[in-house]
């Protein structure tokens, strides 16, 4: 495929604002149709990483879902020519990994099934209440249902003392982020790594609304205690 000097458009694409991407896409799409090496290498650069994140959610082992995220931008490069725009480009790439994963993960029987919530929003990953009742007012308090004094959450940036423990946090938080379940993890790591947005997400992983709502609180809930804990500790 023959290589192209500008840079300008790829180079910047997850800088972009929502109301630019569509633009944005056309373009790269444009490029990405007609050939271009550069282009296509950039992107696969920029969202490799983030494509072998969610298929390991879906398969049991890292060489599983290496062979998932090659097998899958082979199905981009065939199927870029129908691509219909109906979706961001990056939304659909990550379709393909998520429908290639959840297959491969069903043929390896080390997947989780993406079952429907219950009625009362809550599934067989996702008991209880994901906050501790007892940090609300309760229903003799001024403001039933609201934070207590000492329950409301901290916001961790007030504490500049704490910068330098920063490193930790991140370690902590990949860490906690490996031990959800299944589900939330998958969530939380389109919306709040990768940047996705809920109808993105929603369309990756064909959850309805509701679902995704649910998984993704509960799943930012449980991050919360854990950093919350450690800032305590600290």
């Amino acid at each position: 495929m023959p290589g192209t000097s500008d840079d300008a458009v790829t180079g910047s694409v997850s800088d972009l604002s929502a109301s630019d991407m569509s633009a944005a896409d056309a373009e790269l799409i444009a490029r990405l149709r007609a050939g271009d090496e550069d282009a296509f290498r950039d992107v696969v650069d920029r969202w490799s990483p983030a494509m072998l994140r969610l298929a390991r959610t879906f398969v049991g082992s890292a060489q599983a879902a290496e062979d998932v995220v090659q097998d899958a931008w082979l199905g981009v490069l065939r199927g870029l020519q129908a691509f219909e725009g109906r979706s961001s480009l990056r939304s659909w790439v990550f379709t393909i990994v998520a429908n290639r994963a959840r297959t491969r993960g069903v043929r390896d029987a080390r997947t989780v099934a993406w079952s429907p919530l219950e009625p009362d929003g809550h599934g067989p990953d996702v008991p209880g209440p994901t906050v501790d009742p007892a940090r609300f007012q309760g229903p003799e308090g001024r403001y039933p249902g609201h934070w207590t004094s000492i329950g409301v959450p901290q916001r961790w940036d007030e504490f500049p003392e704490r910068s330098a423990l920063a490193h930790e946090a991140v370690a902590l938080v990949a860490a906690a982020l490996e031990q959800l379940p299944a589900r939330q993890r998958t969530v939380v790591t389109l919306r709040d790594v990768e940047g996705l947005t809920s109808e993105e997400a929603c369309a990756v992983l064909g959850v309805t609304p509701q679902n995704q709502r649910v998984l993704l609180h509960r799943g930012r809930a449980a991050l919360r205690v854990c950093l919350e804990e450690y800032y305590r500790a600290g």
